[in-house]
């Protein structure tokens, strides 16, 4: 292509070329290394989260009932099951995430998860709160992709969505 300005036109070398394409690459390793943390620690959120959650979300064919608070520890809270539905007895010794209890004497309807003495509550709140690991990874991935991609409004909306989460989850424990 002839030029205007009446030069000619100046080839780069091969190993500046070469370099260059190096440098390209490079940068997209990067953008890909990232990519895999920000998506390695989402998956972890819902890892950590499906645990409860498919108990609090799924109730069909599971154990339902009623939780009285008898009292509670740092972490847990022990009470009775009264169990809804099928004729059968309650029982004692029962234990639910102290997050998720206002205290001796509360009723929630909760699920039991099969094969232990651990109850999950159901219902909004159980479902929201059982996605806070979720939400907690948002939050870490929303600094991640905002950070290390430069994808900024995606770092905002991970970020949003995190707090969200946390925030409903907290609402609706009040």
């Amino acid at each position: 292509m002839p030029s205007t300005t009446g030069a000619l036109p100046v080839r780069r070398s091969r190993t500046r070329r070469m370099g260059e394409s190096a440098y390209g690459l490079m940068l997209l390793a990067k953008q890909v290394a990232v990519a895999l943390i920000a998506l390695i620690v989402l998956a972890a959120g819902v890892w950590a989260s499906w645990g409860t959650a498919q108990h609090a979300m799924l109730t069909k064919g599971r154990e339902q009932g009623t939780f009285r608070v008898e009292s509670c520890g740092d972490d847990w809270c022990t009470g009775v099951f009264v169990p809804s539905g099928r004729p059968s007895e309650s029982r004692s010794g029962m234990r639910l995430d102290a997050a998720v209890a206002d205290g001796k004497g509360d009723r929630l309807p909760v699920v039991v998860k099969p094969g232990t003495r651990q109850t999950v509550r159901t219902g909004w709140a159980g479902v929201l709160h059982a996605w806070v690991p979720l939400g907690g990874s948002l939050l870490l991935a929303a600094v991640i992709v905002a950070g290390g991609m430069r994808f900024r409004r995606t770092g905002w909306v991970l970020g949003g969505l995190g707090a969200v989460l946390l925030g409903a989850s907290f609402a609706t424990l009040l």
